[in-house]
């Protein structure tokens, strides 16, 4: 696939079908994302796949926790709000999704059934986690989504889709827990991976993006 392409055609899927993918093709996603840049080349970044049981007994743990109202703890923060700009590209995001689906994520019920799709990691057959020393800089999370983009772009190049969560962070502590994650790691995010079920009307909606006249300038 050409780069330009993939670039511009990735986007996150929702609905995977139950083929699962080759141990091989998911660590020649990370084999690519480690040529990512970062500061000073200081690759700032560490990842676990999980695939099978290890992965059903993760989803058990946070769904779990989820039921039992357990107050969530990810290592950063959600944020609690935003500059004019980007709010606005949010609501719109939202009063998309529920025109096209019906999907209110302004309600407490729909914010339950979304955490618990996401804890499920979407019933994808594997998982990714991506974490680092808690001591880094805000430079390493900058490196570290550099790592997160080369990653989505692969498995999108080799025919693979992911969707990046920032849900399945929110109780790090039990997630580093059940990986064996040193409590010293920063958990930054993760992501479910598996081929895309292209038909599902799930994946049938693809976020919008402005216009670059709207965040851009050329001065000369």
């Amino acid at each position: 696939m050409d780069t330009l392409e993939c670039i511009k055609t990735r986007r996150s899927i929702r609905k995977f079908t139950t083929d699962t993918v080759p141990r091989k093709d998911l660590e020649e996603l990370i084999e690519i994302a480690r040529w990512s840049p970062s500061y000073k080349n200081s690759q700032p970044w560490e990842a676990i796949i999980l695939s099978g049981e290890k992965k059903k007994e993760l989803s058990k743990t946070l769904v779990d926790l989820l039921k039992d109202n357990k107050e969530n703890s990810p290592d950063l923060a959600a944020p609690t709000s935003w500059p004019e700009k980007e709010d606005a590209n949010i609501k719109h995001l939202m009063a998309k999704r529920l025109e096209l689906t019906g999907i209110d994520l302004g309600t407490p019920e729909m914010i339950f059934k979304a955490k618990k799709a996401n804890f499920n990691f979407y019933f994808a057959p594997h998982a990714i986690y991506l974490f680092q020393d808690a001591s880094l800089s805000e430079w390493s999370l900058f490196d570290i989504g550099l790592f997160a983009q080369s990653l989505m772009l692969a498995a999108h190049a080799k025919g693979l889709a992911t969707v990046p969560q920032a849900f399945v962070t929110d109780y790090a502590n039990e997630v580093k827990e059940c990986l064996g994650i040193p409590a010293s790691k920063r958990l930054i995010l993760g992501l479910s991976v598996g081929y895309p079920d292209i038909d599902s009307p799930v994946n049938a909606y693809r976020t919008e993006r402005q216009d670059i006249g709207e965040f851009y300038k050329y001065l000369e």
